[in-house]
């Protein structure tokens, strides 16, 4: 069944490589902006609120720089902490046992797509069926 409400582009696929830099946008979530950010891990999307899970502070040491230095996990450039890039789940630093807030992006027709939610938007998006 389709979703009355349309998916918004986040960006193209090719904007993405392999465990290499990672794509920054802004969603509306629960009426709050926040940053996010798109990664590509194992050849899959993954999104998530650009935000640690020990101190809501960017991840990111440089603009878009999201992955450790062997591209295994997503690192806070502040805590150290590490995350697994396909879940989000904490492994190492101040955040064991806690996670990333994982986004609802899929990948289709050389896009990006944030699913559309009753609290999630994406800031400034064009939008698809």
């Amino acid at each position: 069944m389709a979703s009355a409400e349309p998916r918004s582009i986040i960006c193209r696929s090719r904007d993405l490589t392999e465990r290499g830099r990672g794509f920054r946008f802004a969603v509306l979530r629960c009426g709050e902006e926040a940053p996010a950010f798109v990664i590509r891990f194992n050849g899959v999307a993954h999104g998530y609120l650009n935000r640690c899970a020990h101190r809501s502070l960017e991840l990111d040491w440089n603009e878009g720089d999201f992955f450790d230095a062997f591209g295994e996990h997503l690192l806070c450039a502040t805590h150290g902490a590490r995350y697994i890039p396909a879940t989000g789940s904490c492994v190492g630093g101040p955040c064991v046992g806690t996670g990333l807030v994982k986004l609802p992006v899929t990948e289709e027709n050389g896009v990006i797509l944030l699913e559309p939610g009753d609290d999630l938007h994406l800031v400034g998006s064009k939008s698809v069926s």
